[in-house]
């Protein structure tokens, strides 16, 4: 593949976690030094759900082209446009002092931010080979990392300099950069009969009886909520030992992420050179070594040399794991279908690492952090047996190719 496209990829990634970074990240903590309640802070958690209801309307991407700009890049055009549109619009209110309006204009944010992920992950999986979904899904989560980076840690630095209306008019400068290179972008061709196909949306069901769906969407339940238990609670146990805000957030957005972007660098390649299985194994059980090294302040342990080595490990784990799964995923789409196929299993993914982290806070409350990290460990061995199970019933991950629009039958080759 050409470097201009590997150079697209990791920018379109990066570009649609900027701005949802900085509303996740960075803005809750303006809005807290306002004043703001912490009620009022939670409407804006609220907004990560669009990317769990994507699916609602992800075979929509998948039907409609944009004629002579393109299918999926029409959309990118559309929705990366969108979004500097609607970045210089937020620029220009009072945010702070109208936060429902705020909220309002956030949501609309996401949802192009969400619709441009579908078209994204659609063109990816179009563009990359078996051989190179590996180093392409460790350059997608790289991307968020490095998204989150700017958006929740350099963007909120910025702040008391430049101000409301900086932060936003830089942001959408740097969504700018990214839509002059989708316009140089040249989307692959594909067969006249992918191209006419329309995506129905009973897709979105259908694709779970194909040939060890079952067991994967098990997995794909299961793998979350170890390690998204600990990632929720390392905020709150960190604070309960008297750490500050700062610290916290410099520990977990900028530390944690590089140490992640490290991480899935090295994941990547190794997906490349030995496979799918035995990454997606070992990081299954290796997460419950790493959950059990987080034991220490979970208990209420304050020396840094005990909690920070298992903090960091944390990140060492939660990014790798993610990088084989979507790996995974992309090799579970079919041609013409990218967009839905992929979404419907991202979505489930997703929606069990936002339900571990409430999960885990509640329990947390009534039963305390250690207690957390055991069900945490557990269910991590489950997922590794689980992956066992996988590979055994299939030992070879199939990718689709050729896809009839009613059946949708796999054209079974073999992946890592």
């Amino acid at each position: 593949m050409k470097p201009s496209n590997w150079i697209l990829i990791a920018s379109l990634y990066v570009t649609q976690f900027l701005p949802v970074s900085f509303f996740f990240m960075g803005l809750p903590a303006i809005l807290r030094a306002q004043g703001k309640t912490l009620e009022e802070i939670g409407a804006l958690y609220l907004l990560g759900f669009v990317w769990v209801f994507k699916i609602l309307w992800a075979p929509m991407i998948d039907r409609i082209s944009f004629g002579r700009l393109g299918h999926y890049r029409g959309w990118l055009i559309v929705m990366q446009t969108a979004m500097v549109g609607m970045l210089l619009l937020i620029s220009q209110i009072d945010g702070l002092g109208n936060f429902p309006l705020l909220v309002m204009l956030g949501l609309v944010l996401t949802v192009f931010s969400a619709t441009q992920d579908i078209a994204t992950d659609a063109i990816t999986c179009r563009l990359l080979p078996a051989e190179s979904r590996g180093i392409g899904n460790s350059i997608q989560v790289a991307g968020g990392l490095i998204g989150i980076m700017l958006g929740g840690g350099a963007t909120l630095s910025l702040y008391p300099q430049i101000g409301w209306t900086g932060c936003f008019l830089l942001m959408a400068a740097v969504l700018c950069a990214c839509l002059v290179q989708i316009l140089f972008f040249k989307e692959p061709p594909v067969s006249a009969g992918v191209v006419q196909q329309r995506v129905p949306y009973s897709r979105i069901w259908k694709i779970w009886r194909e040939p060890g769906m079952g067991t994967w969407a098990l997995l794909m339940m299961i793998v979350p909520l170890g390690v998204g238990m600990i990632f929720a609670m390392l905020s709150p146990m960190l604070v309960d030992i008297g750490w500050s805000l700062e610290a916290v957030g410099f520990t977990l957005n900028i530390v944690g992420s590089l140490v992640g972007l490290a991480a899935v660098s090295v994941t990547g390649v190794l997906i490349k050179k030995i496979g799918r299985r035995p990454i997606l194994i070992a990081t299954a059980f290796i997460q419950a070594a790493i959950i059990l090294s987080v034991l220490p302040l979970a208990s209420g342990a304050t020396a840094m040399s005990v909690i920070l080595p298992g903090v960091v490990l944390v990140f060492l784990i939660y990014n790798p794991v993610a990088t084989v799964m979507l790996t995974i995923m992309m090799d579970r789409t079919a041609h013409g279908s990218e967009g839905t196929d992929f979404t419907v299993q991202y979505s489930l993914y997703s929606f069990m690492g936002f339900l571990s982290g409430t999960i885990a806070l509640q329990v947390a409350g009534a039963a305390g952090y250690p207690v957390i990290v055991a069900i945490a460990a557990v269910l991590a061995i489950v997922a590794g047996l689980l992956s066992i199970r996988l590979y055994r019933a299939e030992p070879r991950v199939a990718s689709r190719h050729d896809v009839d629009a009613g059946s949708y039958p796999a054209a079974a080759q073999a992946r890592g």
